[in-house]
């Protein structure tokens, strides 16, 4: 260790002793004494990028005085890491990995930032001991308690990932992963929904959302959901917040039609707990029945007494969805715009609005059998496209539109009837949108 010069040592025992409690430089004067020697050493090694030779020095200053400065705990990751990578025995690379899982809790402890500091500490866990399953996921999950709100993307997903981690572990029922998937659904949808004007972040916040949606595929099919759900429904069949999870994920992951399950469940849901969320449910049971006239009953009038922006946007597709099944296309529209109003992230209100156009084509008096509708049409999908670049969405815009442009009048037809490829056109009936020609 560097010798201090006379001076300097006299000033540090001064500094020292009039050091007062709970100060940054320690608790008590000799505890600010070595603070101030260490400090120094630290600081000369750590600009020289010398991480090993950083440690001894920022190991006392973490010992003698803690609330020096985040800094110093920032820097710790680096040169606990260094250590780390230097061991030369398992057991001695373990002892300085405990410690900075130890530096992580003491950072929280002094200088706050608690959900962001355990996500990191999970993060680091997760790399340096991937075997510590159970660890690294509780560890997530008190980030998350702590302030889920606060993390950043990338941790959400791996809080899922550590989810499933877990789950195929041993240490937590299927449950988990679909409870833990709503919640961080959720929470990147409230991101996006912040950052949606802003091309560069959706699509990177989309792209997470696609990450977690893959991880969750495995549990998201209707028959795992039946089979994960249904011994639970048999044995507690008035338990309203497990129907509600229920029908929830049934209705997110779309298993509303001829699903015996969800149909027990919402009715019962209803039964127990009248409300407009659980009209909503139902009217999405109906919906899966066809029984589009009481569907329209249920979320008709409980729609504008929804106050979460998921259940609105669900009861206006459902409106939509419905007023199609009676070929009200006029209706289907205004509640499919509604629904694209609600929630300006996503694509579906516009492919559905798309098949609502096709489906009533005929009804358009244009001299050419309604095939105008299907020009309307393929601009909803495009559009569809870019308001949620999804390669679900994307993938089954492009089904759309192939399908549909089979549907546009021949070249020929079109000529007849003064149309050219690329010129306006206004869509009568209905429809009444201008739309440009378009030919095959």
């Amino acid at each position: 260790m560097k010798k201090l010069q006379p001076i300097i040592l006299a000033a540090v025992i001064a500094l020292g002793a009039s050091a007062p409690a709970q100060s940054k430089w320690g608790d008590t004067p000799e505890d600010s004494a070595a603070c101030i020697v260490n400090v120094s050493l630290y600081q000369d090694f750590y600009r020289q990028k010398s991480y090993a030779e950083c440690y001894e020095p920022w190991r006392e200053i973490i010992k003698h005085c803690p609330r020096f400065s985040k800094t110093v705990y920032q820097r710790g990751s680096t040169i606990l890491k260094t250590m780390v990578n230097n061991a030369k025995t398992a057991e001695e690379r373990d002892g300085y990995i405990d410690e900075l899982m130890n530096m992580y809790d003491l950072r929280a402890q002094y200088f706050g930032e608690e959900a962001k500091v355990k996500a990191m500490k999970a993060y680091d866990l997760s790399t340096l001991r991937p075997s510590a399953v159970k660890d690294i996921y509780e560890t997530y999950n008190q980030a998350i308690q702590a302030g889920a709100e606060q993390l950043d993307e990338n941790y959400l997903t791996l809080f899922f990932k550590s989810t499933v981690d877990y789950v195929k572990a041993g240490l937590a029922e299927p449950t988990l992963v679909i409870d833990n998937y709503d919640i961080v659904s959720e929470l990147l949808q409230n991101i996006l929904d912040t950052v949606v004007d802003d091309s560069v972040k959706a699509a990177k916040i989309r792209g997470y959302m696609v990450n977690v949606e893959s991880v969750f595929s495995p549990y998201a099919s209707c028959d795992q959901l039946v089979s994960i759900y249904q011994k639970k429904f048999d044995a507690d069949p008035n338990n309203i917040d497990l129907l509600k999870k229920i029908t929830g994920i049934m209705m997110k992951k779309g298993c509303t039609e001829n699903n015996p399950l969800f149909f027990a469940a919402t009715e019962q849901l209803y039964r127990l707990e009248p409300s407009p969320s659980t009209a909503m449910r139902m009217g999405q049971m109906c919906l899966g029945k066809k029984q589009y006239s009481k569907a329209i009953e249920y979320v008709k009038d409980a729609v504008d007494q929804l106050t979460d922006k998921k259940d609105r946007y669900m009861a206006y597709l459902i409106l939509g969805l419905s007023y199609a099944g009676q070929d009200s296309y006029s209706a289907a529209r205004t509640a499919l715009l509604k629904a694209a109003e609600v929630d300006r992230t996503k694509g579906e209100p516009y492919l559905v609005l798309a098949q609502v156009y096709a489906m009533g084509s005929r009804s358009i008096d244009d001299g050419m059998g309604g095939r105008s509708a299907y020009w309307v049409a393929v601009d909803e999908a495009r559009h569809a496209k870019q308001v949620e670049p999804t390669e679900e969405i994307i993938s089954k815009a492009d089904n759309i539109i192939s399908s549909y442009a089979g549907y546009f009048p021949k070249k020929n037809d079109a000529f007849m009837l003064d149309l050219i490829d690329g010129h306006s056109y206004f869509v009568p009936g209905w429809i009444g949108k201008t739309t440009i020609v378009r030919t095959r």
